[in-house]
């Protein structure tokens, strides 16, 4: 364990880990990922009624993207501010509190009766993806034995594309045919159904380790979490300076109806379930091979839809490469982080979640900007050229044969 961090390890059975079964364990898992799966829902839920909402308030589709800019800012500002806030907290208990916050902010964006309160709520959704996600992604160990920590990991990373797989395509129908503001009162159903499992199936979860503002400074000073950051940044730019304004590609290029857009995003998504546990399966034993095919599958996906997705077949085949290249590109970047700082496992998902969140927010504010002064179809260009430059750094970190730590 680094020097700088405090960890107390507590052995099973201990006064803070009581007995419990490998059910309820998994359940706790399940809570989690439940957790996660709604904040990202709710998170991406604008992508898919972009214009529903822009077209509501009278503004243009750029200005609407900044509900996908507003809550990554936050989330990179809250993921180590809260995480260090509340560093002798009871997990648990966090976790609870920023699923009431959630639960409100949905609730609020449903009521908004101008945008600026939209944008509100968006405030407090970015709080709670820098909160829970720098808590929740690292609780594996805690609630399954050791040898099932793996496919927990898995597990609650598998929220991420079933976002896409099941809440953006679900949101957009919910839209299509109640409006978008029903979309975000389911949304907030969902979240206080997650709040009663997680008070039922979660034990108590002291803190395992205090994070301090230190190992965090330290861990800049490790190449091999600077290239992890590199690398994050890149792809995710990528991604969602393209996938923000893929609902106005599809409009505008490909020219299909809205309910055609919610089977085509629902594709997608289902791509992306697979692409996260083909990539959670090989990212341990080839970290640099299945981060740079994700990043190459997303750099000819993003870059060829201008030229190819004017037809539907040409579009639901590229979909189909994006969404399993994206699927990955979660599991692969806490890797990379966790492999960087194997010893504080919860400073690592807090780097995570810092710097995808922040480039989140940059990603859908540059493609917001080039749709605005041009088109989707050259955001889906710029998301490519970025994609591609992330694929060569990787290629740099292989001739330069640069290594993790030893117990990576």
């Amino acid at each position: 364990m680094a020097a700088s961090t405090t960890a107390t390890r507590r052995a099973p059975g201990g006064t803070d880990s009581p007995p419990r079964s490998a059910v309820i364990g998994w359940l706790a898992v399940v809570a989690v990922m439940l957790g996660i799966f709604s904040i990202v829902t709710t998170e991406i839920l604008p992508i898919g009624l972009l214009t529903r909402i822009g077209a509501d308030f009278t503004i243009s589709d750029g200005m609407a993207g900044l509900m996908m800019t507003m809550p990554g800012f936050l989330a990179a500002i809250a993921a180590p501010v809260v995480t260090l806030a509340t560093a002798r907290i009871d997990r648990r208990l966090m976790l609870c509190v920023f699923m009431v916050m959630l639960a409100a902010a949905n609730f609020l964006a449903a009521a908004a009766p101008d945008y600026w309160l939209v944008l509100v709520s968006r405030v407090v959704v970015g709080i709670v993806i820098g909160g829970f996600w720098s808590i929740g992604t690292s609780l594996a160990e805690r609630l399954v034995p050791a040898g099932s920590v793996g496919r927990a990991t898995a597990v609650i990373f598998s929220a991420v594309p079933l976002g896409s797989v099941l809440g953006v395509p679900a949101g957009t129908l919910v839209g299509d045919l109640a409006g978008w503001r029903t979309a975000f009162i389911a949304m907030g159903g969902l979240t206080v159904a997650v709040l009663v499992m997680l008070l039922v199936v979660t034990p108590s979860l002291p803190p395992h380790q205090t994070t301090r503002l230190r190992v965090l400074r330290g861990m800049l000073s490790s190449i091999a979490t600077r290239f992890a950051l590199l690398l994050t940044v890149l792809v995710v730019l990528a991604h969602f300076g393209a996938y923000t304004y893929v609902t106005p590609f599809l409009e505008q290029v490909t020219d299909v109806s809205s309910g055609l857009i919610t089977a085509f995003l629902l594709i997608y998504g289902a791509a992306g379930l697979l692409g996260n546990f083909l990539g959670g399966s090989l990212v341990a034993r080839h970290p640099r091979a299945t981060f740079a095919t994700a990043a190459g599958g997303i750099a000819a996906a993003t870059a060829l839809l201008p030229v190819l997705g004017h037809g539907n077949a040409g579009t639901i085949v590229l979909l189909i490469v994006w969404g399993v290249a994206y699927g990955a590109v979660p599991v692969c970047s806490q890797t990379w982080f966790v492999k960087a700082s194997p010893d504080t496992p919860e400073a690592a998902s807090v780097m995570f979640t810092a710097s995808f969140q922040a480039t989140i927010s940059l990603g859908a504010l540059t493609g917001g900007l080039v749709v605005d002064a041009g088109s989707p179809s050259t955001a889906m260009t710029l998301g490519g050229v970025t994609a591609a430059l992330m694929v060569g750094a990787v290629g740099v970190h292989y001739a330069r044969r640069l290594a993790w730590p030893d117990n990576a």
